[in-house]
């Protein structure tokens, strides 16, 4: 077996520049050989030897590629990837995975009927805010946890010009848009709620999508955990706070990789993924005679590398993707619930 894992990616747009090729380019193990270019052909300015498509069919029947990176519009995820999937190719998709539960238990299906891989990319995993946010949790540091908050807000008040983001089509708005991070982040730690309360709305004139959501997810033993995403917030509250019988953890949301690669610092520059100083989760304590102390608490590196390594471990080493189809599975049923 060739132990490189040709690539081809679908869209060169900013998903495709910014969270996939430099990632494929720098890992040892991946060569990207093909990306789809429909109008503008300026991936050769970056990689000069890459197949430059006209079309997402040319770079999913290309005999030489193994593994298919589907960053298209939402709505096309499915239909893409179940393309790739029975021209024998491995598929990496973007989130959401699809546009319904049905369509990504169907893709989840035709990958077992071929043998092939479908992993979904959730990249923020691996934002160094969030694993600063986890490591608090799994510690135990916080006593038993009652109240999870997790917030991803803007302020954006223009409608945006892509039209799948902004008409509603299947899988657009802004609950399809940032959701499925914090959903992903909730479920890597504590697993399928009990219960989901969600309230969405419209609040941007003239938006045709959803453009505020909050969702509160119940888990055993009384905790609550609860999701805010809006595009009206001028002043963003911290992006983490997290409550517990022992005391609490703040965070903002620090995560510096979208802008290093929007730069274009590669992934592997020493300085890539690392908070700036002063930028500290803060934990406050209260000991049992009522004391209070609180401390910073440094963010681990943020490291989106992780999510082709763990292709690479699956594909190469049969190691099983931190993504799990059946957290997929959950998350898809809390967005279309």
């Amino acid at each position: 077996m060739n132990t490189t894992i040709n690539t081809g990616l679908l869209a060169f747009g900013m998903s495709g520049q910014v969270f996939h090729a430099p990632f494929i380019h720098a890992h040892p193990a991946f060569k990207l050989c093909a990306i789809t270019e429909r109008s503008k052909k300026q991936a050769h300015q970056y990689y000069p030897e890459i197949k430059s498509c006209d079309s997402v069919d040319e770079v999913i029947n290309d005999p030489n590629i193994e593994l298919i990176i589907v960053n298209t519009p939402n709505n096309t995820h499915c239909e893409y990837a179940v393309k790739a999937l029975k021209a024998g190719k491995h598929v990496l998709v973007e989130k959401p995975c699809t546009s319904s539960l049905k369509e990504t238990q169907e893709l989840f299906q035709i990958a077992q009927e071929n043998n092939r891989e479908v992993f979904v990319y959730q990249n923020r995993r691996w934002d160094s805010d969030f694993q600063s946010v986890k490591d608090i949790l799994v510690s135990g540091v916080l006593g038993k946890i009652v109240e999870v908050n997790i917030r991803f807000e803007r302020y954006k008040t223009a409608i945006g010009p892509k039209v799948f983001k902004e008409t509603p089509l299947p899988g657009s708005g802004l609950l399809f848009d940032l959701g499925p991070h914090l959903i992903d982040q909730v479920i890597s730690v504590f697993g399928r709620p009990t219960n989901c309360y969600k309230s969405t709305a419209c609040n941007r004139e003239g938006s045709q999508v959803v453009d505020y959501a909050f969702l509160q997810l119940s888990y055993p033993e009384n905790l609550k955990v609860n999701i805010h995403t809006s595009l009206l917030v001028a002043q963003p509250l911290p992006a983490f706070v997290v409550h517990g019988t022992n005391g609490s953890f703040i965070k903002e949301r620090m995560d510096v990789q979208e802008a290093q690669l929007l730069a274009h610092m590669s992934p592997l520059d020493s300085e890539y993924g690392l908070e700036p100083e002063g930028q500290e989760g803060k934990l406050t304590l209260v000991s049992k005679d009522g004391i209070k102390t609180s401390e910073a608490v440094p963010s681990k590196r943020g490291e989106y590398m992780q999510i082709f390594e763990a292709v690479f471990q699956t594909l190469r080493n049969e190691k099983p993707f931190p993504i799990s189809q059946e957290q997929i599975l959950w998350q898809m049923e809390l967005l279309e619930q």
